[in-house]
């Protein structure tokens, strides 16, 4: 597998290159702020396109199937060339959160079969530490890409798979919602018996950027043993969770309806111990 993460010195000396094809994309977006499209506009890494997880990222709400469905194939692909995606060509992604929403982004476009999909390690945070200028504003439409989509090159499983689940399956929500104390957004609160809890807010250090490999690979080895499935709210954060796993070198499948559709089907049981 290509490298998850890109540092942002990294990525300022590929942008450097003139004949740098490299593809930026911003996706700035966090549960409860609608604003991701103007905090990209007050400032952006220059050449940055704007990504809309709402409604490039995910299919319409439903009970039935989660708060952020998987996208159908043709609109995440009629998306991806709007942003200038072409065959072959490097993609980063980026927030201002600690990947929290780029590695929907990344998981998404990975599973659509784009091999070269990094996460800025640490967001607009660390480039702007690195000393990267800002842009404000909006950017040029990007040439139209030609990038051709194709499905399942990263492993997903369904409400009946972790159900069966019978190695780890890890919620990567915060852990007062995991233990049923707080459900802010969900019809009901606790998690899927078996589950253990593991918060992707902990892959992370102080300053936003991922855990070493090793941190990471000790992490998840103390969660037991077995294949990995990882599951969140709706199916954005629990991508942030397998490249943490990916970076510590372990393959890891995702639940893309998660608590929000677990949690809507009155047969499916509820734990909070």
């Amino acid at each position: 597998m290509t490298a998850v993460l890109i540092s942002a010195e990294d990525l300022r000396k590929e942008l450097s290159d003139s004949e740098s094809r490299l593809h930026l994309l911003d996706v700035r977006w966090a549960l409860g702020d609608p604003d991701g499209p103007q905090h990209y506009l007050d400032g952006h890494i220059p050449g940055a396109v704007f990504v809309d997880l709402e409604t490039e990222l995910a299919d319409p709400p439903s009970p039935a199937r989660g708060r952020h469905p998987l996208p159908e194939l043709a609109h995440l692909q009629k998306c991806a060339r709007s942003w200038g995606l072409r065959t072959g060509e490097p993609v980063v992604v980026y927030d201002a959160t600690g990947g929290l929403a780029a590695a929907r982004a990344w998981w998404l476009l990975r599973w659509a079969g784009v091999a070269d999909v990094r996460i800025l390690d640490g967001g607009l945070p660390a480039w702007e530490r690195a000393g990267g200028d800002l842009a404000t504003g909006g950017e040029p439409d990007p040439a139209p890409g030609d990038v051709v989509l194709t499905p399942n090159n990263m492993p997903v499983t369904d409400a009946d798979g972790v159900a069966g689940w019978t190695g780890r399956l890890l919620d990567a929500r915060a852990g007062e919602r995991y233990r049923g104390e707080t459900e802010p957004v969900d019809p009901r609160a606790g998690h899927i018996p078996g589950a253990r809890s593991a918060p992707t807010a902990e892959n992370l250090t102080a300053d936003g950027t991922f855990r070493t490999p090793e941190e990471l690979r000790a992490r998840f080895d103390a969660l037991g043993s077995g294949d990995v499935a990882v599951y969140c709210g709706s199916g954005v954060t629990a991508a942030h969770e397998i490249a943490a796993l990916a970076v510590a070198g372990i393959d890891a499948t995702l639940y893309p309806g998660s608590w929000s559709q677990w949690s809507n089907d009155p047969k499916r049981p509820v734990a909070t111990e």
